[in-house]
């Protein structure tokens, strides 16, 4: 892929310490691109980690998760986009864990990740760890990610509510990380429905955002002191930077116990149109049907002009005409919002002088925050 300076969809991004004086073991990153020069497609990555271990060793851990994925994932062709982000994070542990064992001072050093890769209109993601995802679509948001603590799995199997959950001393067992001794499983399970099942939610991948969707990427420095009916609340009056610098201050405003890190992406509008499989059977139909009436034309005409050359005597004068047809056929496409379209079938969209972006009604428009590599700040 190649780097862009400016994203195709709004984005603000926050990172803060909290109010412990804790060093920040967070990192994040936000970066643009679009597919290839001859398919001019806009992509968009956005990662959050988490690290966990002592003496400096979350953070480090936290950088090389957000710049091997990043460095990862640019270098793909984009053809599986759910193949690569797994094999990119499973990578990414491995390189972590290597890197801990060549370092006593860093040993048992890991990091959580979240990562969500829109391309065109198509939303991808994967998570490995309790720092989460959630879409906010019309009146509601849903978290659309899975913590892998030992609080959830307590949940899932009903041994505990959600409310006993809320002050459980185990509530920050994570149960999976990069860096850890076994390879992790990354999750792609995208959930829309509480009633999903796991494949039906790993079958969400690819699925189309609508315009206004807005995709949020946290650590759980905000989530354990903001509830996310209270996340949403604020969304609804703020905008961008705005609503992100609401959500801080009022988890600092609760204690800030622990670093605060939120990206939040935000869709215009409807990026790429697809005509449907209905439209390209019969855009195919008509055209087949005017080439046979074309050549049958054709055949007429010659046939009358070969009786009546031949009536006339003159065999030394033989007329001949061809027909050159060429039609043009539409490639492929799956339509409808429910269906995931493999990348290689999405049409390319017109190139615009215009730099793409969000627009707030009555507000100056606010920048990409594009940060190839891990950083503290936007």
């Amino acid at each position: 892929m190649i780097p862009i300076a400016q994203a195709h969809l709004g984005v603000a991004a926050i990172s803060n310490p909290g109010r412990q004086g804790k060093n920040n073991e967070d990192r994040y990153s936000v970066s643009a691109y679009i597919l290839t020069e001859q398919q001019p497609l806009p992509s968009l990555l956005a990662i959050v980690a988490d690290g966990i271990g002592g003496h400096r060793g979350g953070e480090i851990a936290a950088e090389m998760a957000v710049e091997s994925i990043s460095r990862y994932v640019a270098a793909s062709a984009a053809a599986q986009p759910t193949e690569i982000l797994k094999n990119a994070l499973v990578t990414t542990s491995q390189a972590i864990y290597t890197r801990a064992q060549s370092d006593t001072s860093l040993q048992g050093m890991g990091t959580t990740c979240a990562c969500c890769w829109i391309i065109g209109d198509r939303l991808y993601t994967t998570t490995v760890g309790d720092s989460r995802i959630y879409l906010i679509r019309e009146k509601g948001i849903r978290q659309i990610s899975t913590d892998h603590t030992w609080i959830q799995d307590a949940i899932d199997l009903g041994a505990m509510t959600p409310e006993q959950a809320a002050n459980h001393p185990n509530r920050h067992i994570i149960r999976r990380f990069l860096g850890s001794t076994e390879q992790p499983q990354p999750d792609t399970r995208l959930w829309l429905s509480r009633d999903e099942s796991d494949l039906q939610a790993e079958a969400n991948q690819g699925m189309a955002l609508r315009a206004g969707d807005r995709i949020l990427l946290c650590t759980d420095g905000l989530t354990d002191l903001v509830k996310k009916g209270e996340i949403f609340s604020i969304l609804q009056k703020q905008t961008g930077q705005n609503a992100l610098d609401k959500l801080v201050e009022l988890a600092n405003k609760r204690g800030g116990y622990d670093n605060i890190t939120v990206i939040l992406l935000e869709n215009p509008g409807t990026t790429i149109k697809e005509p449907t499989r209905r439209r390209q059977k019969l855009t195919i139909g008509c055209l087949t049907a005017a080439m046979l009436v074309m050549v049958a034309v054709a055949m007429v005409i010659g046939n009358w002009l070969w009786d009546r050359s031949s009536s006339s005597g003159s065999a030394s004068k033989t007329q001949t005409i061809s027909a050159k047809i060429e039609v043009t056929l539409t490639p492929g496409f799956r339509g409808g919002s429910s269906l995931v379209t493999p990348v290689e079938s999405i049409v390319n969209p017109p190139v615009s002088n215009k730099a793409p972006g969000v627009q707030t009604p009555g507000a100056t428009p606010r920048p990409a925050t594009l940060t190839p590599w891990p950083t503290n700040t936007p």
